[in-house]
Formats: structure tokens, sequence, C-alpha cells
């Protein structure tokens, strides 16, 4: 499953998220912080986790 970074616009503070893409479109997050639902999402790179079997 994906990870989302969101920042809160009322106190600041960058967390992040695991969820599946169908639960990121249904509702915004809420800060861990301050509880506010007033968050964007933070575009960040895009990295895939391989395993190398031997």
């Amino acid at each position: 499953m994906p990870t989302y970074e969101y920042r809160c616009e009322k106190c600041g503070k960058k967390f992040s998220r695991v969820e599946s893409i169908s639960e990121h479109g249904r509702r915004r997050p809420s800060c861990p912080k301050c509880k506010s639902t007033k968050v964007s999402q933070l575009f960040t790179s895009f990295y895939a986790k391989t395993a190398k079997k031997s």
C-alpha cells in the first residue's frame, strides 16, 4: 500500500499515513498533533521496494 505525506495547515506538523488507493480518495486524515482536518497532501518522490532472491 502507498504511503501518503501530509502537512497540517493549522499547526504545520508533517506526517505520513499508509492507506490503500481507494481509502485515500474517501476522506481527509486528521492531524495527529492537533486533530485538525485542515491538511494538505505533500507531493513526494516514489520508490519501489523489491525483494531480491539469491
